[in-house]
């Protein structure tokens, strides 16, 4: 019978180091309050505090099953090779190997995620693309990137919610803002801010000639519970209603109530047409506009902070952060990772997440 004490062994201290970075000891002291507060009566009278007791019991309590269900698992394993050894029955080794390996991969998962530690982290994530450089080229680059960022969010089964979409002229968008909602949407979605450059033989140019497009993505936490923070003057808004054009095909309604809010001291702009009323969108657009400039106050207060959005500047030639070549060759490459993949196709597909994973990793040899 082979003897796999030392995998075991590997597995119990990876499992050590997880009871520390998932702080389990306090997490098992919370979970009791939250279940407290969450069978509370009255709870729901105030819908905003119910939602944050409710949401942080779910992770709370999935953090502490995760955690519980690998230490079942490895001790599984040792009772199999305990109970192997005494019976001289090498039949169970089969089990034991699946049993390591499948654990090992939990491990794997869990420890990247341990990189999300920064204080949004966990937050709902809002998503503005802007196309920038190359024209009808570049607005058709930001609807292909407003497809993929929504196969991504549905593979991982996050809630997505196209506040905006402002029509190219001829193809495309100019502009959208999304709203991504799941445990460590913004924590993903940080490593995507910056300038995506796009290289292919234009469907647009007659000629058939290679042309090079730009889009920008900005990503700030969706921070409604710290958006009363904000007060804001109403002389300092402009407020803009019109029809949407229901660009974004069926993940926007077709409202005539939109509204766009614009903060003029600080040109922040802010949009959302998808409710139903243009109360409902005006209120909308007023909490994203609260995060996004609550999210400029801190980076001006604390330098550290400016990384939550990321700094984007010109959207054009040298700026980007990864390409996508289409033509003559086909790669996606990152600029700052250097991860790269052939699998072009998958990537704008929604297979962005091994590029989410190696930003975290490369941020982290960064430090």
């Amino acid at each position: 019978m082979q003897d796999f004490s030392g995998d075991i062994a590997a597995l119990t201290k990876r499992l050590n180091e997880a009871e520390v970075y998932l702080s389990v000891v306090q997490l098992r002291e919370r979970k009791p309050e939250l279940e407290d507060a969450a069978a509370a009566p009255g709870l729901w009278d105030d819908p905003d505090e119910a939602r944050k007791v409710t949401g942080e019991l779910s992770a709370v309590a999935d953090d502490l099953d995760t955690f519980d269900k690998l230490a079942e698992r490895i001790d599984e394993a040792a009772t199999l090779q305990e109970l192997g050894q005494e019976m001289n029955d090498d039949s169970v080794e089969g089990e034991i190997v699946s049993i390591l390996a499948a654990v090992s991969k939990e491990f794997d998962g869990l420890e990247l995620r341990s990189l999300l530690s920064g204080e949004y982290d966990e937050r709902d994530v809002v998503v503005t693309l802007q196309s920038g450089e190359g024209g009808t080229d570049a607005q058709d680059w930001a609807e292909m990137l407003l497809r993929m960022y929504l196969k991504w969010a549905d593979q991982r089964g996050f809630k997505v919610s196209v506040e905006s979409a402002h029509e190219g002229g001829e193809a495309g968008l100019t502009s959208a803002e999304v709203i991504i909602s799941g445990r460590y949407a913004y924590g993903w979605m940080r490593s995507e801010s910056g300038v995506h450059r796009l290289v292919r033989i234009s469907p647009f140019n007659k000629e058939g000639k290679r042309q090079t497009a730009f889009a920008s993505i900005s990503v700030v936490p969706l921070l409604d519970d710290l958006a009363n923070e904000i007060e804001l003057d109403p002389s300092d808004l402009r407020v803009d209603t019109y029809r949407a054009s229901g660009a974004g095909g069926q993940h926007i309604n077709k409202t005539d109530s939109a509204v766009r809010i614009t903060h003029l001291p600080t040109g922040t702009v802010t949009s959302c047409q998808n409710e139903r009323s243009q109360h409902q969108n005006r209120d909308r657009a007023m909490q994203t506009l609260k995060a996004k400039l609550l999210d400029l106050q801190r980076q001006e207060r604390d330098a550290e902070l400016a990384q939550i959005s990321g700094e984007v500047g010109n959207v054009g030639f040298g700026s980007q952060i990864r390409s996508y070549v289409l033509q003559p060759y086909e790669m996606v490459k990152d600029l700052r990772s250097d991860h790269e993949t052939g699998d072009v196709a998958g990537v704008l597909s929604g297979n962005v997440q091994p590029f989410m994973e190696a930003y975290l990793q490369w941020q982290r040899a960064s430090i």
